[in-house]
């Protein structure tokens, strides 16, 4: 059969062969395309996961800016106390609440600070004041923080501005806590009433 229809391409003047050919070249691309689709498969299935981060970083800041040096007082200090008259006179003593100065500067080794005290007179609703002379100030116990030598002044009078506490030989950051005595010298005579003054204190 085949030798027949040899004879009848060969008759018609075609190639019995190239139907063959035709079909190999369809059989070589078919197999081709296969090994390529198979190697891209295999190549997907055994290529590596991308890595993961499992730790981050962060950057922050914080600022810390200069201390100063500061001083707090009472408010109100209320009554110092109540004394009667009398011929010869006497004093009035009172605490006047707690004082405290902060010293957040810093400051390099043998620095200092002096607080200073002034009053006013202590003045009536009416009739004479008594004079800021008359007026005295007791520092007392001093509690410290930090290093430095405290010293208490402890002014008679307190008509000028007078060195109150003064400190000595610091060496960084420091604070000193006191709760000092006024004393007012009430001659003999004087009227009775009321009497208030302003105390103020400053610190440099």
């Amino acid at each position: 059969m085949d030798e027949s229809l040899n004879g009848i391409d060969r008759l018609f003047g075609r190639n019995p062969f190239a139907k063959r050919s035709r079909r190999r070249k369809v059989h070589s691309v078919l197999a081709g395309g296969l090994a390529l689709s198979l190697g891209a498969i295999f190549a997907l299935g055994t290529s590596m996961p991308a890595s993961a981060d499992t730790t981050g970083t962060s950057t922050a800041t914080i600022t810390v800016q200069g201390g100063v040096l500061s001083i707090t007082v009472p408010v109100d200090a209320g009554s110092l106390g109540t004394l009667a008259n009398t011929v010869g006179g006497g004093t009035i003593t009172g605490s006047l609440g707690q004082v405290q100065v902060s010293d957040a500067r810093g400051a390099p080794a043998g620095s200092g600070w002096v607080v200073s005290v002034i009053s006013s007179a202590f003045t009536p609703p009416a009739g004479p004041a008594l004079a800021a002379s008359a007026v005295a100030y007791t520092a007392g116990a001093i509690a410290k923080v930090g290093t430095a030598t405290f010293t208490a002044n402890n002014p008679g009078n307190l008509t000028g501005v007078s060195p109150a506490i003064t400190a000595t030989g610091i060496t960084g950051d420091n604070s000193a806590t006191w709760n000092p005595t006024i004393t007012v010298t009430v001659p003999g005579g004087t009227a009775a009433g009321v009497y208030s003054a302003t105390i103020t204190h400053s610190v440099l």
